[in-house]
């Protein structure tokens, strides 16, 4: 729509629906309208200055940030995250809604300030319900103080329905989708691992995509993304994955991409033909102009097997036509084979001609990363292991065999019977219905589960917290394995990044599908582990654990924020709790985490600074017993005041300390 003018595509222009012969029609400017895939038939988003995505927003290290949000949408309430900011002393301006702040209702407003001391590539997006993949999300980019080194190009990159809003996608993917009386099934990934229902009917790149009916084989001709280019110079692309639920194979014909950095971390440059991008994540890469001048074809496609299922954006040289490119996909060859970075799996299937690069398999640039070696001491000075010649080796050192001070094994899966809910270690997340970070003092204890109803070989519904101490490094595998399988999971935590030390995958044949789990992991409970919830994993070798794990990246690790987890294995993570706050931790794809499958990291508790004076607060009426009349205090206690037997931790709860 142009306000309220109808428009139609036509060789990728917009113009007035009257319009007949668009020769000599005058199209309609692009900015003046949101096209998405160039549907005729209107849905509603949620847009932010009337702009989809939103308007990125570019800030520079170190300064502080002022953001005001008015919410006018007339029936929603909407809180926005500052996905991959650790918010560092502001915890309380994370933007998760009944997490850390309450919902900012219709008619509201609320003013989020902040300080960023990161770089990279981030983004912003809604936290509650499934506003993100209705269209509240943008870009945030933190540069450095100095001249950029090249010119910039931001690039989103999302799955798109357009019959559908979000919300009823995620009924549809819980009740079940019928077309003519005909129920739907899952689609499939290359390797044999299933995606969740998500009707797929086009992808948008910064926006723009062109609907393509799967009957004919034609498009609509509805506009493109256009990245402008000069011959002869370089570009970095900051690519984002704001996307519902696919991952996104992403190459430019006839052009390599050099990867640089990942969700905001640096890397050690890798040249690859394309790069798998997954919700929640981001992929920063150098593209240089060095082709014929002309128009080249920029490429997305999902991972779904046998499924023509894509979007496409344009790369035009300066002194190119405006029309669409006849550049050709770069061909895969047995002795040409295209090099792919970020695989969800071990190895392509061979008829693709592909090699993958897993992430685990990247460096960090850093080779001083103050995490990496501050779980290491050396007398009273943290011991940095020499790095000079032995980039790639993973002996350490005996000193460094120390490790982390706790692991954790946290299971991402749909487990059950009758009832398979997204959930963590089995437990489905429940919200809930204060500020959990300002208001933790109100949480009654009913929204804990008590034991007899989580366990090994069971499924719960509660509010799934994991204590962390203060300053304790803490290892986690993050892993999707036993009876809820079958779904790769982008995993997210906020608050943190986290160093990738390890992936684990699972067992496939010589045509690259799944036969079987990983078994380094014992998922305990049901000998069958195609039949074990595997809620209360160890490591199947009773001598691993800590650094004193098989291949373990301790030199150059990389960081993230956003990893994905493959179906029938794991992740290695680590981090350093020195960061108070109350960190929401989910899969990223929208349906999933709706369905559950979150949980709550409880910082450093009695370390979380207070938040601003008259910061909102929000409760179920009639009041809980323990709300206070007054204005919001927080009492410097920990989380588990409720009794450890009702708090799902996934390791041990902290001692019992004075009121």
């Amino acid at each position: 729509m142009d306000y309220k003018r109808l428009v139609v595509p036509k060789k990728g222009k917009l113009y007035s629906y009257k319009e007949t012969d668009f020769s000599a029609a005058q199209p309609v400017p692009l900015e003046r309208v949101i096209s998405a895939d160039g549907h005729t038939q209107s849905r509603v988003i949620t847009a932010v200055n009337k702009t989809l995505p939103g308007p990125p927003i570019i800030v520079y290290q170190n300064q502080t940030v002022i953001i005001h949000v008015f919410n006018n949408l007339t029936s929603s309430g909407v809180t926005v995250h500052w996905h991959g900011l650790t918010q560092r002393d502001t915890p309380w301006m994370d933007g998760v809604a009944f997490i850390t702040q309450c919902p900012i209702m219709p008619g509201q407003s609320f003013t989020y300030r902040f300080k960023v001391t990161q770089t990279g590539t981030f983004w912003y997006h809604s936290h509650i319900g499934a506003q993100r993949s209705m269209g509240l999300n943008g870009a945030f980019i933190i540069r450095e103080k100095k001249p950029l080194a090249m010119e910039e190009h931001i690039f989103t990159i999302q799955d798109y329905n357009h019959d559908w809003d979000s919300e009823l996608a995620h009924m549809k993917m819980t009740y079940g989708i019928y077309e003519n009386r005909k129920l739907i099934g899952n689609t499939v990934s290359i390797e044999g691992a299933h995606f969740s229902m998500f009707i797929f009917q086009s992808g948008l790149i910064n926006g723009r995509g062109r609907y393509h009916d799967p009957d004919t084989g034609t498009h609509n001709e509805a506009p493109l993304s256009v990245f402008n280019v000069v011959k002869g110079q370089q570009y970095r692309f900051r690519m984002i994955g704001t996307g519902t639920l696919y991952p996104f194979r992403v190459s430019i014909d006839d052009h390599n991409l050099t990867v640089i950095a990942s969700d905001g971390s640096d890397l050690e440059p890798l040249v690859v033909e394309s790069i798998i991008i997954n919700p929640g994540e981001r992929f920063d890469f150098i593209l240089t102009a060095d082709k014929a001048v002309s128009n080249y074809w920029i490429r997305a496609e999902t991972l779904e097997l046998d499924l023509n299922h894509r979007t496409e954006a344009i790369l035009r040289y300066k002194g190119a036509p405006d029309e669409d490119p006849s550049s050709i996909k770069t061909v895969c060859s047995e002795n040409n084979k295209c090099k792919v970075v970020n695989c969800p799996f071990l190895f392509y299937p061979p008829k693709y001609h592909s090699t993958c690069i897993t992430f685990d398999q990247l460096q960090s640039k850093r080779n001083d990363d103050p995490a990496v070696v501050s779980h290491i001491e050396h007398g009273n000075k943290p011991y940095i292991p020499p790095l000079a010649g032995i980039i790639g080796k993973r002996d350490v050192s005996e000193q460094a065999k120390k490790g982390p001070t706790r692991e954790v094994f946290l299971n991402f899966a749909f487990p059950g019977i009758t009832w398979t809910p997204g959930s963590v270690n089995g437990v489905k997340f429940k919200y809930p219905p204060v500020s959990a970070l300002t208001q933790g003092d109100q949480i009654e204890s009913k929204y804990f589960c008590p034991n007899s109803d989580c366990g090994e070989e069971k499924v719960c519904y509660c509010f799934n917290v994991l204590n962390l101490n203060h300053q304790e490094t803490i290892q986690m595998v993050f892993l999707n394995m036993g009876k809820g399988k079958g779904w790769a999971h982008p995993i997210h935590m906020h608050g943190h990044s986290f160093q990738v030390l390890k992936m684990g995958f699972a067992q496939y044949d010589n045509n690259g599908q799944i036969i079987g789990d990983n078994m380094d992991i014992d998922c305990h409970g049901n000998p069958n582990r195609n039949i074990s919830f595997c809620n209360a994993a160890t490591w199947a070798d009773k001598s691993w654990g800590g650094n004193n794990i098989p291949e373990l990246e301790l030199i150059k690790p990389p960081r993230k924020d956003t990893i994905i987890v493959p179906t029938g294995g794991y992740v290695v993570v680590r981090i350093k709790a020195d960061n108070p706050g109350m960190w929401f931790m989910h899969c990223h794809i929208e349906l999933h985490n709706l369905d559950g499958m979150a949980m709550v990291i409880n910082e450093s508790y009695p370390h979380i600074p207070p938040p601003p004076q008259g910061f909102p607060s929000c409760d179920n009426f009639p009041p809980t017993p323990t709300r206070s009349s007054h204005s919001i205090r927080r009492r410097e206690v920990y989380m588990d005041e409720v009794p450890s037997s009702r708090i799902s931790t996934g390791g041990e709860s902290y001692e019992e300390i004075e009121k």
